[in-house]
């Protein structure tokens, strides 16, 4: 039954209990311990070639979304087939947040310890992401689609900001608890994992399997490991025929590549650009990122709000002008107020541009093969994720200095905005109806 209140609230908490991970782990606290206290101001050695934390950083991202890029579309179709969406959603959850939890034991100098869990753990995210996002047409109305997808976001920059504030006050007063700063740092992390875990039994509770549209999934019980990779290769390359057959579709895919790329970057670069390229102290960027938090979960809903006026795909499109603004200040930011105020913004318009344009793309596709085409999304949302980091990375590399980096992902953002503007709305809902 769709609407229902329960699932629609057990859908909600798994963003409640994985953005503890995103926001503390990716986007906090380890890129920071990770830049001081493993890798430290002198950098790696690999093959004769000093690599600073912040390209090695940028390295690892992109290293996550390429395992992803390969293995999405797979585990969608699988999924859709099998009507396995639940327990592939439970599967990488606890796997990943088993990854997370145990970046607390990586200490001063265990650089390839920490890409090893780190790298894990992402793909895990990312790809639970899959089979989480893929429940969204199954369980509600596409009238309410806008709403539920904000609503979902809004949870999780709830619950995120909820553990990311706990970790803040530990670091806070690492002196008063007799631990050091590096410590509480990994207590912090630790304790994001087990947040993921924890709250995802509430996902686990409410969230019912849905049914294949088309009768897959009801006589499968001899299929072995590999009878589903070769089913998921095949209705891989099936569902890249399909997509062709959606120009417009094809064609926001393009356009979400490209901006989220930016999007993706900056959310994940901030930190470490905070802590090598401004000199900020581990407290002021944790403040600035919970204040992301918090301004996010009004954000999310208040481009709901937009949207039902502009529509869609305007409201993404006026998302797109602000983070093109975002990098251009970024730039010149030189202060902790000013990292501080660029931060507001990101959280004005980051739940925003990622609800809507996960909806939009709800509303586009056919419901009865929504794994499918959710591993498509992931694809090129995960793989979007490949490029800005590598180029951020790369840029700081040869530059030595990351501002370069933060300017250039403004080509994100604008060619996105001009693709995006392209996309007829009506006529891929139409195409969708035709299916």
């Amino acid at each position: 039954m769709k609407n229902d209140k329960k699932t629609l609230f057990g859908w909600c908490m798994y963003d409640w209990a994985n953005s503890a991970y995103g926001t503390t782990v990716v986007a906090a606290l380890l890129p920071n311990y990770f830049a001081l206290g493993i890798v430290g101001e002198a950098g790696v050695s690999i093959a004769g070639q000093t690599f600073s934390a912040t390209a090695l950083w940028g390295y690892m991202l992109g290293a996550s979304a390429l395992v992803v890029f390969f293995c999405a579309p797979v585990l969608g179709a699988i999924a859709d087939f099998s009507a396995a969406k639940k327990k592939f959603l439970i599967g990488f959850a606890y796997t990943g947040s088993l990854f997370a939890t145990l970046l607390y034991f990586c200490t001063a100098g265990d650089v390839w310890l920490t890409v090893l869990l780190f790298v894990g753990s992402q793909v895990c995210f990312v790809a639970a992401n899959v089979f989480y996002d893929a429940f969204l047409p199954q369980i509600t109305t596409p009238e309410r689609l806008d709403a539920v997808s904000s609503r979902g976001y809004a949870f999780g920059y709830l619950g995120g900001g909820l553990q990311f504030a706990i970790a803040l006050a530990l670091v806070k007063m690492h002196d008063s608890l007799g631990m050091s700063e590096a410590m509480s740092a990994r207590i912090g992390i630790g304790m994001a994992g087990i947040w993921w875990a924890g709250w995802t039994l509430f996902t686990v509770k409410f969230v019912k399997e849905a049914k294949p549209g088309d009768g897959r999934g009801t006589d499968n019980a001899q299929l072995q490991w590999h009878d589903y990779l070769k089913i998921g290769i095949g209705r891989t390359v099936a569902t890249a025929k399909k997509v062709r057959r959606f120009k417009h579709l094809t064609l926001f895919l393009i356009a979400y590549l490209v901006y989220n790329d930016g999007i993706h970057t900056v959310s994940t670069m901030a930190t470490i650009y905070g802590t090598q390229e401004l000199g900020l102290s581990i407290t002021v960027l944790m403040v600035t990122l919970l204040a992301v938090q918090i301004i996010a979960i009004g954000g999310a809903l208040v481009f709901n709000r937009i949207a039902n006026f502009l529509g869609t795909k305007r409201t993404v499109m006026l998302t797109l002008l602000l983070w093109s603004g975002v990098v251009t200040y970024g730039y010149f930011t030189q202060t902790a107020t000013e990292f501080f105020l660029l931060g507001a913004v990101v959280g004005l318009v980051l739940g925003g541009s990622q609800a809507l344009s996960r909806s939009f793309y709800g509303a586009m596709i056919p419901e009865e093969a929504s794994a499918e085409f959710y591993g498509f999304y992931s694809v090129f949302s995960k793989f979007s994720a490949t490029f800005g980091p590598l180029t951020f990375g790369f840029i700081a590399q040869v530059t030595g200095s990351a501002r370069p980096s933060i300017l250039s992902l403004m080509v994100f953002f604008v060619v996105g905005l001009v693709l995006l503007g392209c996309v007829d709305e009506e006529k891929a809902k139409a195409d969708r109806l035709a299916f």
